[in-house]
């Protein structure tokens, strides 16, 4: 007899997570960034390229964001100082952040939540960006 294989779409796993999450609206997560938070930027350096970056965000691709962040981790970053560390999570428009925070919070890290509609919304609230200078390359932050 086979066991029976619980199917899930990629939407039943994203609203799983964000049940979980408090998510944050770009100012509330600019008001955390600035009581203390850890902003981290998870997107690609092609996407940050082409839309452009928060100042000040620490840099961790998803690839290797709980290596960075677990304070348990010989791979963390500095800040990756104990679990009850602020984590806001950033991607481009809120879903691959929402994915992240939740396994973070599965790590132990309590308070790690996301930016609801990610550096898009964040930009379209007005909030600080820095472009990409022409003919240049981004940034990029190695965390």
């Amino acid at each position: 007899m086979t066991a029976a294989v619980r199917r899930r779409t990629i939407d039943d796993v994203l609203a799983e997570a964000r049940a979980r999450l408090h998510r944050l609206t770009p100012h509330e997560a600019w008001a955390a960034v600035e009581r203390g938070a850890l902003l981290v930027d998870i997107r690609p350096a092609a996407q940050r390229a082409a839309e452009g970056e928060v100042p000040d965000a620490v840099v961790i691709e998803r690839n290797v964001l709980e290596w960075r962040l677990d304070p348990a981790s010989a791979h963390r970053i500095p800040a990756a100082t104990g679990y009850d560390v602020e984590v806001v999570v950033l991607c481009s428009e809120g879903y691959t952040s929402s994915l992240a925070a939740a396994s973070l919070a599965d790590l132990g890290l309590h308070r790690a939540t996301d930016v609801d509609g990610g550096f898009s919304a964040w930009r379209a609230a007005g909030l600080p960006t820095a472009g990409v200078p022409v003919g240049g390359t981004a940034r990029t932050v190695h965390a």
